[in-house]
């Protein structure tokens, strides 16, 4: 029999919280009926909410704090004054082995700092990566990092392929992922000496990483491979113009079907597609950013997400325990032991 998966909720982070993340982990429940919860948060504000999910109320135990950390405030202070906040707490809970995975919702800054000193980095991990899931023209795709490293060397971008292949596997169930890296051309004498010297490395023979090679920003949407590695700079401005051209888009979709009487009769009859095309959409369905390389797992919700939003985070961190995730980041740091060392560059 397996054993259940105990997750520690930072119920008082977010925008929406602690109301998202009740009934999150309700409807995380639908898929997950097995999962345990550790709640830190305010008990006279959580147990009236739990009162509405009896299933949940059954599983869940509730750890009291009223402290919780400011969606502003600065990640130096949150670490030195939050020692009792939820979010500190419920990542004391994975440290101390209470409990196997951490979700928030709040402040991103001080999650990633009180994270990296409660439960360190992973061995043979230098840096922690931000990462998450993309809609392509394929399916899905992992993209990391994010913004945590605004300046990577070679080395960091072997470590972020090695740690976005596994989580493509371990949460996508993608067997055998190909990661490409994300340069200005596909040749191979493009792009900057870390990112050359990355690849040198993952093309080495013996590589536990499926390499594709260079791919390009046109080739993020295309879904031309699984996983997608940049430094945390290149990725968050790639991944902040994917966001706003996929809100330009809807924008003017829905300013075409309000510009005349014919268009909105038109509508009536796309309304079926435009709708399977929303739910393809829905960045609710890809909530769920995680910060690799930990040595646990720590999965950041947008702090705006309902409640569906945060059913997803929490779904993506139990799949990352139930697959292994840990277990496999120590396997394929020791098949990279054995490649040669990526060639010293100036990050």
């Amino acid at each position: 029999m397996t054993v259940p998966v105990i997750v520690a909720l930072d119920a008082m982070g977010g925008d929406r919280a602690p109301g998202s993340v009740v009934h999150g982990a309700a409807i995380a429940m639908r898929r997950l009926p097995r999962t345990q919860y550790l709640l830190f948060g305010d008990q006279a504000r959580l147990e009236p909410l739990l009162r509405r999910y009896k299933k949940l109320r059954e599983r869940c135990q509730i750890r009291h704090t009223e402290e919780r950390v400011a969606d502003d405030a600065k990640p130096s202070l949150a670490l030195r004054a939050g020692r009792n906040s939820s979010m500190r707490l419920a990542l004391d809970a994975v440290a101390e082995g209470k409990a196997d995975c951490v979700v928030s919702a709040g402040n991103t800054g001080a999650l990633m700092a009180m994270a990296r000193f409660s439960l360190k980095m992973f061995p043979g991990i230098d840096r922690p990566a931000l990462a998450n899931v993309l809609p392509t023209q394929r399916g899905e795709s992992v993209m990391l990092d994010l913004g945590a490293n605004i300046e990577c060397d070679a080395e960091n971008l072997v470590q972020f392929a090695l740690l976005g292949e596994v989580f493509a596997r371990t949460v996508l169930g993608q067997r055998q992922p190909s990661v490409g890296l994300l340069n200005v051309g596909s040749e191979e004498m493009k792009g900057h000496d870390a990112v050359r010297g990355a690849a040198t490395r993952l093309r080495a023979p013996g590589s536990p990483i499926n390499f594709f090679g260079f791919v390009e920003g046109d080739d993020i949407a295309a879904g031309t491979v699984d996983v997608l590695v940049a430094d945390g700079f290149t990725g968050n401005v790639a991944l902040k113009t994917a966001e706003g051209t996929a809100r330009l888009m809807s924008d003017f979709l829905r300013a075409a079907f309000r510009h005349s009487l014919t268009a909105r009769i038109g509508y009536l009859f796309a309304a079926p597609a435009l709708k399977k095309l929303s739910r393809r959409l829905d960045p609710r369905g890809y909530n769920g950013a995680v910060f690799l390389g930990l040595n646990g797992i720590v999965v950041k919700s947008h702090g705006g997400a309902d409640a569906f939003g945060f059913a997803n985070a929490i779904g993506v961190a139990v799949d990352m325990r139930n697959n292994g995730f840990l277990d496999l980041i120590r396997d394929g740091l020791q098949r990279l032991k054995d490649l040669a060392p990526a060639p010293a560059t100036a990050g």
